[in-house]
């Protein structure tokens, strides 16, 4: 049964980056690296790690969803400083930062380097 304008408490990031090296180890990294270590520490709270690249501008789009604002906290944790991260971090340079829902205040706290926009929900149906 849909529901409207009930907020479901699951969290969507949105991460616009753009890199220069080629695409070929970007691809690397995502496919052999990062994405099988986010999704086992993800667990069950992860819904959804999915890149999308446009290797022609060097740019991409990583979309993160969880079940709350606790699940992603708990894998930004195990996540934040990790080999993997700063592989990220190396790679790629985050042009945007978007959370759809809310987060918990500690990690709030985490993220205000990179200076994300927090939209909060306001209407749909689920």
């Amino acid at each position: 049964i849909m529901e409207l304008n009930t907020d479901s408490g699951h969290v969507t990031v949105i991460i616009d980056v753009s890199f220069t090296e080629s695409p070929e180890v970007v691809t690397a990294f995502i496919r052999d690296e990062q994405t099988p270590f986010i999704v086992n520490q993800g667990g069950d709270q992860l819904e959804r790690f999915e890149w999308y690249l446009d290797e022609d501008s060097q740019s991409g789009t990583l979309i993160e969803a969880f079940h709350s604002p606790a699940a992603w906290e708990i894998l930004a944790d195990k996540v934040l400083g990790s080999p993997v991260n700063i592989r990220f971090g190396e790679l790629f340079t985050v042009n945007n930062f978007t959370v759809l829902g809310g987060l918990t205040p500690k990690l709030n706290e985490k993220l205000q380097a990179m200076n994300p926009q927090i939209k909060s929900y306001v209407g749909g149906a689920c």
